[in-house]
């Protein structure tokens, strides 16, 4: 393990250290563990609170979206972990100004379990809460199945939706109907060409030979569609529209944003050369590509590779992409 660290075990402590020491008039830490990041100016009052949660070494998601028109805390666990259902519960409190609060997050199993267990703590004393799981990686499970796909970076539109919404006075019910429009209408697919190291193992995710990619691989290395020779970037964003496009139902004259995602390792460059495929695809379906957001969204550590997430748009999911919002790494 080559990295630059102290100790592993003081991984994601020092890192959370170093962020608000960074970004002190954005970012403060809650709770004895300090694995609550929130807005520095607290909860707003006569507004939804927005919540989300998830392991570390993902930047910018999930904490990188805590911001004004986008998330209000944020409940951190371990490198590709979840975060303790002490902490979920610490965060729902923190983002309650009064008006309920929107858990929205990925759909893991300990993400799911702990949230659940919070918001049960929370409607316990009268608090209202809402909760909604997002479910966008096409390559984990049919469409058929759906509510089994994993949540990755189609995330980060359900945060700017939802955090839109919440900034212009929507109720809970609102918000969250915001959320789910977003998520309902995106999917993403990526490919991995390199593993990454968690620092508490020491050891790489997993093990693919200099000339492979792994096709359709999750956030934390889980499998994907198929492994095999490396093939042009061209060539994999066909295959890779070639998943996304058909459960997307675009019509010809319809507006698309695009996201295209870094997995860490990834630069820009190469992201654009993909870009250029996408749009070019797009354009000849006769789909307007809208929106395009091209850098680092959603990561997986030192990860090199890549995924592609679209969303159809409407009027409604357009105006609510394009409402201000700003945090420490917003870039849109």
């Amino acid at each position: 393990m080559k990295k630059l660290l102290n100790a592993p075990g003081a991984y994601v402590d020092e890192m959370l250290e170093g962020l608000c020491a960074a970004h002190a008039g954005s970012y403060r830490l809650l709770g004895e563990g300090r694995r609550v990041l929130a807005r520095r100016d607290g909860a707003v009052e006569g507004k939804v609170g927005i919540v989300t949660g998830g392991g570390s070494g993902h930047l910018p998601v999930f904490l990188g979206y805590v911001g004004e028109g986008l998330l209000d805390a944020c409940a951190v666990g371990d490198v590709f972990a979840g975060p303790r259902v002490t902490d979920c519960e610490l965060a729902l409190r923190a983002a309650d100004g009064g008006e309920g609060v929107l858990a929205l997050y990925g759909n893991y199993g300990g993400d799911r379990m702990n949230f659940d267990m919070a918001q049960e703590l929370l409607e316990l004393e009268g608090r209202q809460v809402m909760s909604l799981r997002v479910a966008d990686d096409v390559a984990s499970a049919p469409a058929a199945e759906r509510d089994k796909r994993r949540g990755v970076a189609g995330l980060v539109y359900a945060y700017k939706v939802a955090g839109a919404r919440a900034a212009a006075g929507g109720s809970l019910a609102e918000v969250h109907a915001a959320a789910e429009k977003a998520a309902l209408a995106c999917r993403s697919i990526g490919v991995a060409l390199t593993p990454c190291t968690v620092p508490e193992s020491g050891r790489p995710t997993f093990e693919i030979g200099e000339d492979e990619v792994e096709f359709g691989m999750g956030i934390h290395g889980e499998p994907g569609i198929w492994r095999g020779a490396l093939k042009t970037a061209d060539e994999l964003v066909d295959e890779m529209l070639e998943h996304l496009l058909p459960e997307l139902d675009a019509a010809r004259g319809d507006r698309v944003a695009v996201l295209l995602n870094s997995l860490g390792a990834t630069p820009a460059e190469e992201l654009y050369i993909m870009y250029r495929r996408v749009a070019q695809v797009l354009a000849g379906k006769g789909i307007e590509p809208a929106l395009p957001w091209v850098g680092r969204y959603a990561t997986s550590m030192e990860m090199a590779g890549a995924s592609i997430t679209l969303m159809r748009l409407d009027g409604e999911l357009e105006a609510l992409l394009r409402a201000p919002a700003r945090s420490p790494f917003w870039i849109a």
